[in-house]
């Protein structure tokens, strides 16, 4: 599939391990995984993870490991942003309109950007959110708008929303997140108390909303309220 949202890349070094070659070993090491969305693939492979982290941790930016991004949180490690992403997207066409919980480094709401018109991504950490919107505009991504706000809450006022991603996990999913998805659309998220976390993907087919439990998975506490 053709990139369908073009963005530009002055972060992407060119040079050792953030070349594109270091890209392109971690999308091989993502398909061997399981990871079978082309679309996605292709997005994992254009997005500069290492421009997302602090530059002394970018000989590892092409590992598929979770890396600290200071205040307690981490970068998703890339096979669960991959999956994530795939599970949200699904085999049809893509979400118009995808809202994500939990910017952290922005490194997840980079690769939606790829792949859907417009993304919004809420933050609670004031310098969090700080630095993925700095760095989401340096690197061209004019359809991902940064938020400062509480995450449980989601944003109403540009809601419902086709897709909606939660890159936190509580113990159930806030009620007003599900209000905010649209007929026909579908939530991802990690569900469940530390150590017993599982992945989560609903849709919402009228008033109803299905649910398919997934993989155990292991994500930050999703906390209400703005640090």
């Amino acid at each position: 599939m053709n990139q369908r949202f073009p963005s530009r890349h002055p972060h992407a070094r060119g040079l050792g391990v953030t070349s594109q070659r270091a890209r392109d070993r971690l999308v091989a090491g993502l398909r061997q995984a399981g990871v079978t969305h082309e679309a996605v693939l292709e997005a994992m492979a254009r997005v500069p993870r290492h421009a997302f982290i602090d530059e002394a941790l970018s000989y590892k930016a092409y590992e598929d490991t979770a890396l600290p991004i200071g205040h307690a949180q981490t970068i998703s490690q890339p096979f669960v942003v991959a999956h994530m992403t795939a599970l949200l997207l699904g085999e049809g066409d893509p979400p118009d309109t995808v809202l994500e919980i939990g910017t952290g480094s922005g490194y997840q709401a980079a690769v939606l950007g790829e792949l859907v018109r417009s993304v919004y991504s809420l933050e609670r950490i004031p310098p969090l959110y700080q630095r993925a919107r700095a760095c989401l505009r340096e690197l061209g991504y004019i359809n991902v708008r940064v938020r400062l706000s509480d995450g449980t809450l989601g944003l109403p006022d540009y809601g419902p929303f086709d897709g909606i991603l939660i890159t936190a996990a509580g113990e159930e999913v806030p009620a007003a997140l599900l209000d905010q998805l649209a007929d026909g659309g579908r939530l991802v998220a990690p569900v469940g108390a530390p150590g017993n976390q599982r992945l989560m993907v609903m849709q919402r087919q009228g008033r109803d909303v299905t649910t398919r439990e997934l993989d155990p998975v292991s994500f930050v506490p999703l906390v209400a309220g703005l640090e």
